[in-house]
């Protein structure tokens, strides 16, 4: 007998704000025809090409025989919060309270936590345009409204205090952003963040400052490395990492906020009620990521990946796409395409299918000339960032 067809449970309007990430999408069809046997370059996901050091799985190896697996306390292991405070010492010369450390499932859950915690519905939140999508359905998965501001290279894609001022409205109450960030790989200027901070502070609302790639911060084309904390500012500032990008982590889904003391208590209750605890196994593995041995091979990699960003965009300006500002971070490059194309995302699916490389265009990122630009990751080997950028050249040589 067949049972018929029930109609489906009616959805909550708010899943209608929260669009498909394409670039999940892109990456599906590029290994399906790596599968099928084309050589694909992947340059789409925000992935590193390194993973776990040896430190770090030892770690785990020796936590698994332990039988230590049970839950933990919702805002993390003691030990695990003390090594991060402590981290934020020794590399931020910053003196931040481990009671202030909520550990969370990756810097996702973070956001999450974040927005929770901080909007209202109908609360609008301001962020640049581009940026890092989910960050908007974050803010929308609270019923609050992204106030996407429209950014170029002549901010470095990055939000002003200028900007801030002219786009806060009546409904807003904070904002959100990445420094570094995704998808362009360029850092707020240290001072420019400040005045940022200050500007919100002045009208009463929240600042949540993801540093996801903090520690991947390389400086300008000839510039040392300033990589600085906007914890520096205040400790009424929410701000979130992760163990994925700079420590390699990215399936373990480890990350932290850093909290106002006032507001533990409030994120630990979420947190218990949401997740209950991040993974018992990833947080007494990551103790091992603050080890003098294990923060030199993060620093190697560092400087591994600053390397791809030497090789990377001059390359890509020779084949000629246009970079119109150079990253600082992260391990992206955000390309100008519009000299080939008037629509990034018809442009992705050729190179993929022509070029067999795998990158994303600007859909994803916002309303702000999508078609106009391409993301590319360089969170892969220089032997195959080399043979990428022959193909590009090659292929841009034929159009």
């Amino acid at each position: 007998m067949t049972t018929p067809a029930s109609p489906a449970p009616r959805l909550a309007r708010r899943t209608g704000h929260i669009e498909p990430f394409h670039v999940m999408e892109l990456a599906k069809r590029a290994v399906a025809l790596q599968a099928s046997g084309k050589p694909v370059i992947h340059m789409s996901i925000g992935e590193p090409d390194f993973t776990a050091p040896a430190p770090v799985i030892a770690a785990l190896e020796r936590i698994v025989h332990s039988g230590r697996t049970q839950y933990t306390a919702a805002l993390g292991i003691t030990p695990l919060r003390q090594a991060i405070a402590r981290h934020y010492g020794e590399q931020y010369n910053l003196d931040i309270a481990p009671g202030r450390i909520v550990v969370t499932a990756g810097a996702s859950a973070a956001l999450s936590l974040a927005c929770c915690a901080l909007v209202n519905p109908g609360d609008g939140v301001l962020m640049t345009d581009p940026c890092y999508p989910c960050n908007r359905h974050f803010v929308a998965a609270f019923d609050g409204i992204p106030e996407l501001v429209p950014v170029g290279p002549g901010t470095r894609f990055q939000m002003t205090r200028e900007l801030l001022e002219q786009n806060w409205t009546p409904r807003t109450v904070g904002t959100l952003l990445a420094s570094p960030s995704n998808p362009t790989g360029t850092s707020i200027p240290h001072d420019e963040l400040g005045a940022i901070i200050a500007a919100v502070r002045e009208r009463g609302g929240f600042s949540i400052i993801d540093e996801i790639y903090l520690g991947l911060t390389y400086g300008d084309d000839d510039g040392p490395r300033d990589a600085r904390s906007a914890l520096e500012f205040g400790d009424d500032l929410i701000v979130t990492n992760s163990f994925s990008k700079y420590f390699n982590m990215t399936g373990w889904r480890l990350g932290w906020l850093v909290v106002p003391e006032a507001l533990t208590a409030t994120f630990e209750k979420l947190a218990q009620n949401l997740y209950i605890c991040p993974s018992t196994l990833a947080q007494h593995a990551a103790l091992a990521c603050f080890e003098p041995e294990t923060l030199a091979i993060f620093e190697e990699r560092r400087l591994a990946f600053r390397s791809r960003r030497d090789f990377i965009v001059p390359a890509l300006r020779a084949a000629g796409l246009e970079v119109p500002v150079t990253p600082d971070g992260a391990f992206y490059v955000y390309c100008d395409c519009s000299r080939f194309s008037d629509d990034s995302a018809r442009l992705a699916i050729e190179l993929l299918e022509q070029a067999y490389v795998s990158v994303v265009p600007g859909t994803d990122f916002g309303l702000n000339a999508p078609e106009r630009y391409l993301r590319l990751s360089y969170a892969t080997s220089l032997d195959q960032l080399e043979e990428a950028a022959t193909r590009l050249r090659k292929y841009f040589e034929g159009r």
